[in-house]
């Protein structure tokens, strides 16, 4: 695929680019020679007429997600390059070839250089997601490359009907589909550190498993032993499952979604069988916290994001505190409280600000026991700090 345009930029506008940044924000475009379509390659050049960076063009305040700071030709030898990349990091970080251990993300986006694409493997099975037009278009070659690269992947799904932009004209078809094979069984079963788990990529959210909670879960796994524990936003109960292995005397899931709920029963059945100690609620997570009595030592607040832009924010930091200050109100003395947000738009030290005014507001003592982050295997570029979207704390509460 050839640039079908060259965008020059407007004086000392380059200079994001060339600290390395993958994205080019509209404001600094002085010009354009020639009309590229979204999701076209465009060349970026500075206002001298020197190259800076190829990449996606896309409508609206990003205007370019870079793919390479290099002069090269998007061919199949460069997504070749960097998929083989990824999923070398992968099999490095023992995810990837590791019997006790399928699931897991290969590419993660801007942190893999291959901005607006996420791939995340169940097993045999890949799921793509795409969040430009750009990668839209490219979803066949990444498809046929990362059969080529994954070992023993046979079949990858395209999710990417609620991801990519709605304004965009596309000109060919987005409807969700297998790229490549077909599954012959409505439910797989994917391995995460031993514990299986059925993945439901066609009905579910995001590919069909929150992956990247997995060191989180091997966490709270450690801390689980003797302890009764609430799941809030259990969604297919990872949560929940690690702290039945740990240990755990009661586990309690909630979720709003009924068909969570149902998934979370088939999950916990299919690693410990009809276990007394687990027991599920579908009804909303707000409701449930309202009167809990110290029935719990061990609550984990996993909630979706709260603020998906940052037109949303202030309502999301409010979202946080009030839950927040429900889980320290309603939390035994000497209980453990995991609470996160996945929001991309709160950043690391509006989250903190928002969990420490819950615990003032309950008057309660609260230590810090540990910060959390995404895995590995969701890497954050050093360029790019906006990919760091999973914030965490672990806190003792007297």
């Amino acid at each position: 695929m050839t640039p079908s345009c060259n965008i020059i930029l407007k004086p000392g506008k380059e200079e994001s680019l060339k600290r390395f940044h993958p994205w080019l924000f509209s404001g600094a475009i002085q010009r354009m020679e020639g009309k590229p379509e979204e999701g076209d390659l465009v060349k970026v050049l500075d206002c001298k007429g020197n190259f800076i960076a190829i990449g996606h063009y896309q409508i609206g305040s990003i205007s370019v997600r870079v793919l390479c700071f290099t002069d090269r030709d998007i061919d199949a030898a460069f997504w070749l390059e960097k998929i083989a990349s990824a999923y070398k990091l992968r099999v490095d970080l023992q995810l990837a070839e590791n019997e006790n251990n399928n699931t897991y993300r290969l590419i993660h986006g801007e942190g893999d250089g291959l901005p607006g694409l996420i791939v995340d493997v169940y097993g045999d099975s890949a799921v793509i997601q795409a969040h430009s037009i750009g990668m839209h278009y490219a979803r066949n070659i990444v498809a046929d490359t990362i059969i080529e690269v994954v070992k023993g992947l046979k079949n990858v799904y395209y999710k990417s009907e609620t991801t990519l932009p709605y304004k965009a004209t596309l000109t060919d078809e987005k409807e969700n589909g297998y790229l490549k094979g077909e599954l012959t069984t409505e439910q797989p079963i994917a391995i995460e550190n031993g514990l299986k788990f059925h993945v439901d990529w066609l009905r579910g959210q995001k590919t069909g498993f929150f992956v990247d909670q997995r060191e989180n879960r091997s966490l709270l796994e450690k801390y689980a032993k003797g302890k009764s524990v609430l799941n809030m936003f259990c969604y297919t109960g990872g949560f929940s499952f690690y702290a039945m292995r740990g240990g755990a005397k009661s586990v309690h899931s909630v979720d709003s979604s009924a068909k969570a709920i149902e998934l979370t029963n088939k999950n916990i059945e299919l690693n410990f069988g009809a276990d007394p100690r687990h027991e599920a609620f579908a009804v909303d997570a707000f409701k449930y916290l309202e009167d809990i009595n110290d029935k719990y030592d061990l609550i984990i607040l996993d909630p979706p994001a709260f603020a998906k832009h940052r037109d949303a924010l202030r309502n999301a930091l409010q979202g946080y505190r009030k839950l927040n200050a429900k889980a320290f109100e309603q939390i035994k003395p000497g209980g453990i409280l995991f609470t996160f947000s996945c929001s991309q738009a709160v950043s690391k030290e509006q989250f903190r600000l928002a969990v420490f005014s819950a615990a003032a507001q309950s008057k309660r003592s609260v230590r810090i026991l540990h910060q959390l982050t995404q895995p590995a295997d969701h890497p954050i570029s050093i360029y790019h700090p906006e990919g760091e979207y999973l914030k965490g704390l672990v806190l003792y509460v007297e």
